[in-house]
């Protein structure tokens, strides 16, 4: 990929694409995704759903009775999540969250794929930050390696190694497991997915 590469490529995709990509995948099942995550979760905790797409988890999330906050980078696909959910969900890109020590978990499903891996170390500094000491973040990415463009989205694929040597130079979680799984979706279901639940280091950050 070209050195200046950013993700508006993939914030225009999803504007033009935001209620075709809103069908697709509101009514996807994700719950056996859900259950590593929220099993490190304290009933009703604080949940940020960073890239929240349709709104479908953290409106699961929300009927599990967590506390949820949304955000996505694409003001249409927000408008369709916050309509979803019932939540005020901001847009923002993951790149500018400011918080500090606020949520016990982080949901990052299917959106820091998008993220330029130049700035995955700064992005997971901040998702740290936001977290309270010792809180849980669920990251998948397309599993591969490398950093691409298909369809008008540009990717950064990663798989066990590539997790490994990002979390060398941005060292702000520890693994507490990693599985590979099929897309959800029919049509899809050659595509394979890194997951992976991180726990933040309670070191200042």
């Amino acid at each position: 990929m070209p050195d200046d590469w950013t993700d508006a490529a993939s914030i225009a995709y999803y504007e033009t694409y935001a209620q075709a990509f809103f069908e697709d995948t509101v009514a996807l099942d994700l719950t056996p995704l859900y259950e590593p995550f929220l099993a490190r979760i304290a009933a009703g905790g604080a949940i940020l759903d960073a890239g929240c797409g349709s709104g479908r988890d953290a409106r699961a999330f929300l009927e599990r009775g967590y506390s949820v906050t949304a955000f996505d980078a694409s003001p249409t696909l927000a408008r369709l999540a916050a309509t979803h959910t019932g939540l005020p969900v901001h847009v923002q890109r993951v790149q500018d969250l400011d918080q500090r020590r606020r949520f016990d978990g982080i949901w990052a499903c299917a959106s820091l794929l998008h993220v330029p891996s130049c700035e995955l170390p700064d992005v997971l500094r901040r998702l740290a930050a936001a977290l309270k000491p010792g809180g849980i973040l669920y990251a998948s990415f397309k599993y591969g390696q490398g950093e691409r463009e298909r369809g008008g989205r540009r990717f950064t694929d990663l798989d066990e190694a590539g997790l490994a040597a990002l979390l060398q130079v941005a060292p702000y979680f520890t693994v507490l497991e990693t599985w590979m799984t099929a897309d959800r979706r029919p049509e899809r279901a050659e595509e394979r997915w890194l997951n992976s639940v991180l726990r933040a280091k309670t070191a200042d950050r």
